[in-house]
C-alpha cells in the first residue's frame, strides 16, 4: 500500500544474497518480507503493513517516536488479535541527543469498582470465564493516552498526520492474509459473542473472509478520526467514552467515565544492567520483564556459554535453572510499584546473582518444588504486539502493547469498533493460583482499584559505548522474558547477527509448572541428555516472535521480523546517493 510512495527510498527484501542466507535458509518468496537493511531508519513489526506505515513516517522526516505512534495505530487496524486502542503497553525510548533511555508506561489500570475477590465464585475458586471473557475482565485502556504522551513530548510531525494511515486502512480496508483468515475462522466463538464483533470480522450472515479479500472497519475509522481531531479527549471523553461505558452496562463491566477521565501515563528511567561489556536497558515495574532479564543475565555472566555452545544440553541446563529462580522471585516480589515496594536493587544486584549461580553449580537440576522466592535484605500476555524502530537521528524505540489473550476479551465496543482487553486476568485473582498463562502470583499483584497489573512485556535495548546496537522485544505472555533473554544471549555470547539471534530455537522454563519447554529444532541427543538430567521436557508449540533490529559497525541497520508468526515485516530506509549503494 505504501510501497509506491517509498519505492525510491525504501529497500525492501534481502540486502545481499550472502547475508540473506545467514538470516534465513529459506530466503525466498514470502520469507523475503521478514528481513531488510537500511541506512537511515528501520521499522520491524508483526504486520508488514504496520512496518510500511512506520517507514512512511520516517521518510517524511518523522523521528522514531512519530513512527512508533503511526505504527501503533496502524497495527490497531491490521493486527486485531493484539494491535489495539483498547489495551495498553510499554514504550522504551532511547534519546540519541541526550544518550539516555526513558520508559513510558501506559499499562491498563483496574477500574475504581474492582475488588480483590471479583473473579472468585461462591466456593472461592477462580472463575477464568469471568476473568478472561467478560466485560469485567477489561482494565482501563492506556494505548491512546500513551501514544499521545510519547508524541507530545518527543515527536516531531503533527498528531493528525500520524493517524491518517490508520484511518485510511480502516476506511478503505486491507487485504486479509492467510493467517488472519485462519485465525478469524478458528476464533468465531470468541469474536461472535457480540453483534459488533460479528459485523466487523465476518460477512453478512456470518460468512468467513477469504485470503485477499478486503476487511473494512468503519466504526473503528470513526473512532480514530475522533482521536486524530481531539487527542486523548477523543477517546477518554465524549462519544467514544459514552460507547465504552454503555458496553460495560451490557454485561456488568466496571469501567466508568471517571475511570477513563482519570487515566494517567507514567514515565520513569529504564532499568539498567551490564552484561559482558554491553549495557542492557528495559522496562521497570509493573513490567517484570526488565528486572528479571537483567537478573538472569547477571546469573548467566557467571558461566562460559560460548564454551558450552548454543543448543547444547549444558547451556540449556544453565539457562533453564536460571529461569526457574527468576520466575520464583517474580511470583512474590513483583507488582505495581505504586502499591507494592519492589526490591529492584536487590533483584538486579550481581552479588545476588552470584548466589543463585552458586546453587546452579552445586545442584545441577533442582526440582521447582525446592526453589523458593529469594528473601531480600531488610529494607534498604499468549498475545502481545511488539515493534522496534530506529531513525536517522540515532533514536530508537522498542514498544510492546497487548490486549492480553488473542483478541483480548473478544468483546467489541459497539459503535466504536475496537476490542476490549482482558488484562484484569494479569492480576493474581487468588494468591498461588495460576492465571491464563500458567503464571503464579501473590499479594504483590493482587487486584486493587487504580492498580496496574504485572506484565511480562519486555521491550529492551542493548547498548555499546552508550549507543544502541540491538533493539528487541516479543509477544508471548509469560514466555516473553525468556524469548528476549535468548535473543540477547544469541547476539552477545554467540555473536549472532540479528537473523540467527531471532531464528535460533528457544527454550522456556517458568518455575511452575516444572516443565522445560523446547521449540522444535534441538537435536534428539540434546533432548535425551536433558531428560536424563531430570527435566520433564515438552517439545512443541511456539508462542513468541521476536522483532529485532541490529545496528552494525559502519552504520548499516538490519531488521528481522520473526517468521514464527505470519504477516510480520521489516522495512529499512536507504537513500540513494554517491556514498551509499542501495
Amino acid at each position: 500500500m505504501f510501497r509506491t510512495l517509498l519505492q525510491f527510498i525504501v529497500f525492501i527484501g534481502f540486502f545481499s544474497s550472502a547475508y540473506a542466507q545467514e538470516l534465513s535458509p529459506t530466503a525466498t518468496g514470502q520469507e523475503a518480507v521478514y528481513a531488510t537493511a537500511g541506512r537511515y531508519g528501520m521499522v520491524v513489526a508483526q504486520h508488514h503493513i504496520g512496518a510500511e506505515v512506520g517507514a512512511e513516517i520516517l521518510a517524511r522526516g518523522g523521528n522514531a517516536v512519530d513512527a512508533a505512534v503511526a505504527t501503533g495505530f496502524a497495527l490497531a487496524v491490521v493486527l486485531p488479535r493484539s494491535g489495539n486502542i483498547g489495551g495498553g503497553g510499554f514504550m522504551l525510548v532511547y534519546l540519541a541527543g541526550e544518550q539516555k533511555t526513558i520508559a513510558i508506561d501506559y499499562r491498563e489500570t483496574a477500574p475504581a469498582a474492582a475488588s480483590g475477590n471479583m473473579f472468585l465464585d461462591r466456593q472461592g475458586n477462580v472463575d477464568q470465564q469471568l476473568s478472561t471473557k467478560s466485560r469485567a475482565s477489561a482494565g482501563v485502556p492506556g494505548t491512546v493516552a500513551g501514544l499521545y504522551y510519547a508524541h507530545r513530548k518527543y515527536g516531531l510531525l503533527p498528531w493528525a498526520d500520524l493517524l491518517a494511515p490508520a484511518i485510511r486502512l480502516a476506511e478503505e480496508g486491507f487485504p486479509v492474509s492467510d493467517y488472519l483468515a485462519q485465525l478469524l475462522r478458528s476464533r468465531k466463538d470468541r469474536l461472535g459473542v457480540t453483534r459488533a464483533g460479528l459485523e466487523i470480522f465476518y460477512k453478512p450472515g456470518g460468512g468467513f473472509y477469504a485470503p485477499g479479500e478486503m476487511l473494512r472497519q468503519q466504526d473503528l475509522a470513526k473512532t480514530l478520526k475522533r482521536i486524530a481531531e481531539n487527542g486523548p479527549d477523543g477517546f477518554y471523553r465524549g462519544p467514544v467514552a459514552d460507547l465504552i461505558v454503555a458496553e460495560m452496562a451490557r454485561g456488568h463491566g466496571l469501567i466508568s467515565h471517571a475511570d477513563l477521565e482519570n487515566y494517567t501515563v507514567t514515565e520513569a528511567p529504564a532499568v539498567t544492567g551490564s552484561y559482558r561489556g554491553f549495557e542492557v536497558v528495559s522496562m521497570p515495574p509493573p513490567s517484570s520483564g526488565g528486572v528479571h532479564i537483567i537478573q538472569m543475565l547477571n546469573v548467566l555472566e557467571n558461566f562460559d556459554l560460548r564454551q558450552t555452545g548454543p543448543g547444547s544440553a549444558a547451556t540449556i541446563q544453565v539457562m533453564a535453572e536460571t529461569m526457574k529462580y527468576a520466575y520464583a522471585d517474580r511470583s512474590q516480589h513483583m507488582g505495581d510499584p505504586a502499591f507494592h515496594e519492589v526490591p529492584l536493587a536487590w533483584l538486579t544486584d550481581k552479588e545476588y546473582a552470584r548466589q543463585i549461580a552458586g546453587k546452579i553449580k552445586r545442584g545441577g537440576v533442582v526440582p521447582s518444588s525446592q526453589i523458593k522466592p529469594g528473601t531480600p535484605p531488610a529494607p534498604e500476555s499468549p498475545e502481545t504486539n511488539h515493534y522496534s524502530i530506529v531513525d536517522k537521528y540515532g533514536n530508537a524505540v522498542s514498544t510492546s502493547t497487548t490486549l492480553n489473550l488473542t483478541f483480548g476479551s473478544g468483546i467489541v465496543v459497539a459503535g466504536a469498533g475496537f476490542l476490549l482487553n482482558n488484562e484484569m486476568d494479569d492480576f493474581s485473582a487468588k494468591p498461588g493460583v495460576p492465571n491464563a498463562y500458567g503464571l503464579t502470583g501473590g499479594a504483590a499483584n493482587a487486584i486493587e482499584p487504580g492498580k496496574r497489573p504485572l506484565s511480562s512485556m519486555s521491550p529492551a535495548i542493548v547498548l555499546k559505548d552508550g549507543k544502541p546496537v540491538f533493539i528487541t522485544g516479543s509477544p508471548g505472555g509469560g514466555r516473553i522474558l525468556t524469548a528476549v533473554l535468548q535473543s540477547i544471549v544469541n547476539f552477545i555470547d554467540f555473536e549472532n547477527s540479528v537473523g540467527p539471534a531471532v531464528q535460533s530455537p528457544r527454550i522456556h522454563h517458568q518455575w511452575l509448572p516444572d516443565v522445560l519447554f523446547l521449540e522444535p529444532g534441538f537435536s534428539p541427543e540434546t533432548i535425551i541428555k536433558l531428560r536424563q538430567a531430570g527435566y520433564t521436557v515438552k517439545v512443541g508449540q511456539v508462542f513468541t516472535a521476536v522483532e529485532a533490529i541490529e545496528i552494525a559497525p559502519g552504520g548499516w541497520i538490519y531488521g528481522y521480523a520473526d517468521p514464527r508468526r505470519a504477516d510480520g515485516g521489516a522495512v529499512g530506509l536507504c537513500v540513494e546517493d554517491m556514498a551509499v549503494a542501495c
